[in-house]
């Protein structure tokens, strides 16, 4: 057969590539694209070196690599780099890093003279290692879309879990709280989302010299009553959401859901929110939650749905945008 007379229809193959951070998460994504996890060999050194070699043919094909950066979070970031350069030294035709949290987001500006923005760094890093396209869940601040030179598909986890919040609270009356002044308007789209409740936020102050500790000092907004939900990104050590629960349970709320996307629950996380007086903590998957991080109120949704859809409207060339009203 000639070259003239050659078919130049291309054919498309999707392929599901995991990290070892958070496999359960990866074989849900594929049960819901129907496609199987795509074999790999995958190994730490005894000095910590990371070893990945794919078992199947890459090239041609349209990639996606799915990682939690979770802990240890290094380890997990270093891990998917390796991932990418192996799938673009092995011809792989595009590469989507599917980061459903993306480490070191917290850390994207300088609050002070010679710090790093090291979401940033992170983001540099994927594109020297290859990637060329990123999608994530609830960025800690939207800029960071902005620090990758290329696509990136930002995911939004409130439709998951307002899904849960209407589910199980349709009969209360509700307020949503934000639990700083900067994520008021997150809370607008979801006090508009559960039917137009009313807003309240946590008026707090934080000294940038102290990682991890806050002072909630009260409640603005009208709260008595009422089941308050509040709403955040990234619940790490639970103090300050520990703090706006009990606030907001002093200054007369009926009862407090407390609503988040990513998990991390660092050091006496669980305890805390264990203890703090609300009725449910509810996150979603996003970051895998072990056994050892479980407490009575614990409640996990899955993004697993919500990252397939996703992965299909970019295989097919769709619109991501479609998957939330237009409104991503």
């Amino acid at each position: 057969m000639s070259l003239s007379t050659m078919s130049t229809t291309p054919k498309k193959n999707l392929m599901l590539f995991s990290g070892r951070s958070n496999p359960e998460l990866a074989e849900e994504v594929a049960k819901h694209l129907d496609v199987t996890v795509a074999p790999e060999e995958a190994y730490s050194f005894a000095n910590g070196e990371i070893f990945v070699r794919f078992e199947e043919s890459v090239r041609g094909c349209d990639v996606f690599v799915l990682q939690s950066h979770s802990e240890p979070i290094n380890d997990s970031i270093m891990e998917q780099l390796i991932m990418v350069d192996a799938l673009k030294r092995a011809s792989a035709k595009r590469i989507t890093v599917v980061m459903p949290f993306w480490g070191y987001a917290r850390q994207d500006k300088k609050h002070r003279g010679r710090e790093p923005i090291s979401a940033r760094l992170v983001a540099d890093m994927f594109k020297t290692a290859g990637a060329d396209r990123i999608m994530t869940v609830d960025l800690h601040t939207s800029q960071i879309q902005g620090f990758f030179d290329g696509p990136v598909d930002h995911l939004f986890a409130m439709p998951v879990l307002a899904q849960h919040i209407k589910q199980y609270y349709a009969t209360e009356d509700l307020v949503v709280v934000s639990p700083d002044s900067g994520r008021v308007r997150l809370a607008e789209r979801w006090a508009e989302t559960l039917g137009g409740t009313p807003l309240a936020f946590i008026h707090k102050t934080r000294d940038p010299k102290k990682p991890n500790q806050a002072m909630v000092n009260r409640v603005v907004g009208d709260v008595e009553g009422r089941v308050a939900v509040v709403i955040d990104d990234i619940i790490d050590t639970g103090g300050t959401i520990a703090g706006a629960v009990k606030a907001i349970l002093e200054d007369g709320a009926s009862g407090v859901v407390v609503a988040a996307t990513h998990g991390v629950l660092s050091g006496p996380a669980p305890e805390r929110l264990g203890g703090c007086g609300a009725r449910e903590v509810l996150f979603t998957n996003t970051l895998p939650i072990g056994e050892d991080k479980h407490f009575d109120q614990l409640r996990v949704v899955s993004i697993a749905p919500l990252l397939a859809r996703a992965i299909h409207e970019v295989f097919e060339d769709g619109s991501v945008t479609s998957l939330f009203d237009g409104n991503a």
